[in-house]
């Protein structure tokens, strides 16, 4: 079986704190875009789960998040790990606040959920993914929704209006848990205006959703690196994108475009910086 596994962005990402247990409380407004992995899965003899991949770097083993969700999906079901290979078509990059590694497991839930005689319903698959990883819920339904707590509790929204996605992934990458380390003691310059990008979405507006992102981990990256998503930032608004942001912990910067053409010239002119250019869309 072969499935997609779509990237996410977050339109609006807020830190409200710290928890008891050691994770970070969250307030997100997340967003599905058509850059995608693809996933193909097959059954084989014996045991074990085997993981290949088009990136050396990755694991091949149960390390991997898309072998992991496998083994919880069997264990959820009171069933014994079967043997599995799960070929993975890597085109979201890597650490880059962008859910690839959620994603695919999203996309092994669905597939193994897809075979069954009496599959879980979304809802019941998205609780499944909270035993993977905090991304994993809202990677298992998509679309646009409201994340809260680790990410896991999650809210419908009226999708955001079609457009153009422009996205630069720089050639270096962020440590998602120093920058959670350090965000408590980080003195941040604004907060994202959530109310009202959820205005926004249920009023249709993309331009009153695009001007209102804002990513607080933005404010805890170190300097050289913020400047060089700031670089990316101005390139994409010069170019005509109705609003500019980081996604995640980063550092991939991406704007919204309604006009292609913009769009395009944002990503000839990114493509000159070097790192991973990308033209899509949302969906």
């Amino acid at each position: 079986m072969e499935v997609p596994a779509r990237a996410k962005l977050n339109l609006t990402l807020d830190v409200l704190g710290s928890r008891p247990d050691g994770y970070h409380d969250l307030r997100m407004v997340m967003q599905t875009i058509d850059l995608s992995d693809r996933l193909t899965l097959k059954a084989k003899e014996g045991k074990g789960i085997c993981v290949y991949t088009n990136l050396h770097f990755l694991p091949n083993n149960e390390k991997n998040l898309a072998a992991q969700a496998a083994l919880v999906w069997w264990e959820t079901r009171k069933e014994p790990p079967q043997g599995l290979d799960i070929t993975i078509d890597k085109r979201i990059p890597v650490c880059a606040g962008m859910a690839g590694g959620s994603s695919d497991a999203a996309a092994v839930l669905r597939a193994l959920n897809a075979m069954e005689d009496t599959p879980l319903s979304p809802m019941e698959l998205a609780r499944v993914g909270e035993r993977v990883g905090s991304d994993v819920p809202y990677c298992v339904l998509g679309g646009t929704a409201l994340a809260e707590g680790r990410g896991e509790i999650l809210t419908p929204l009226p999708p955001l209006p079609q457009c153009w996605v422009v996205l630069c992934k720089p050639e270096f990458s962020i440590s998602t848990p120093a920058l959670f380390a350090k965000i408590d003691r980080v003195r941040l310059r604004c907060r994202p205006d959530t109310k009202g990008v959820i205005a926004a979405l249920e009023a249709g507006d993309l331009a009153g959703v695009a001007r209102r992102m804002y990513n607080v981990f933005e404010d805890a990256l170190p300097l050289h690196r913020r400047s060089r998503v700031n670089d990316i930032k101005n390139i994409l608004i010069q170019c005509g994108a109705l609003g500019a942001s980081m996604s995640g912990t980063g550092p991939t910067a991406f704007g919204l475009f309604e006009d292609k053409n913009c769009a395009l010239e944002a990503q000839e002119r990114l493509n000159g910086l070097g790192g991973e250019v990308f033209l899509t869309q949302t969906v």
